[in-house]
């Protein structure tokens, strides 16, 4: 009864608030709400015994991805009255994704209501004693080994992509010369006037 009950109450908060994310007129609430609906779907996981998945959502979702959402939108200046304008004229677009999405969903759930599906290599089921995330863990690092350092291999990639961007030549930018600042001599930066006479300013 409680865990129905918690079941239905994190559905709820899910699905308020990805509506929420999606009609809300201001960006950072958008973001807030993106974060409860991440921690709910996180509840749900724990429901269902996926506590891997849930800390995933937590760390990585909400701690990395939502947080640098919330940064970019908080630190860019974009003009986001300008950029809905073009919300009616993507709008059927929008609906016919969302009809295939919701027909996905429809055929999947029919599909898990037909009955198991049994693979014919199938050697055998995770014993209950192990918890899902070493079973996870053990079926990535065994039988996806491969698959799992060519995605390394990917976002590896990625980031150095993202480093060289970072770093690329930019014109009309003046750079620091470290070795020249260190090499340079206290009498070159400084001159010494002896018997000023008052009255008469600094000279420069």
């Amino acid at each position: 009864m409680i865990q129905a009950f918690a079941f239905y109450l994190f559905s709820a908060i899910v699905v308020l608030s990805a509506v929420l994310t999606i009609s809300a007129r201001n960006p950072v609430h958008s973001v807030l709400w993106l974060i409860v609906a991440f921690f709910n779907a996180a509840g749900l996981m724990l429901i269902l015994g996926a506590e891997f998945i849930a800390m995933l959502l937590v760390i990585v979702y909400v701690g990395a991805v939502a947080v640098l959402f919330l940064f970019v939108v908080m630190m860019l200046d974009i003009d986001f009255a300008e950029a809905r304008q073009g919300f009616t004229r993507y709008l059927p677009f929008g609906l016919l994704i969302a009809a295939i999405l919701i027909a996905e969903v429809l055929i999947a759930t029919q599909a898990w209501h037909a009955g198991p599906i049994v693979l014919a290599n199938r050697t055998g089921i995770t014993p209950a004693a192990m918890p899902n995330t070493e079973a996870l863990g053990a079926l990535l690092y065994t039988k996806y080994l491969y698959l799992v350092e060519a995605a390394g291999l990917v976002l590896l990639v990625a980031l150095i992509g993202a480093v060289v961007l970072t770093h690329r030549a930019r014109g009309g930018v003046k750079p620091q010369n470290i070795s020249r600042q260190v090499q340079r001599r206290p009498q070159d930066a400084v001159r010494i006037v002896k018997d000023q006479p008052v009255g008469a300013g600094v000279e420069l």
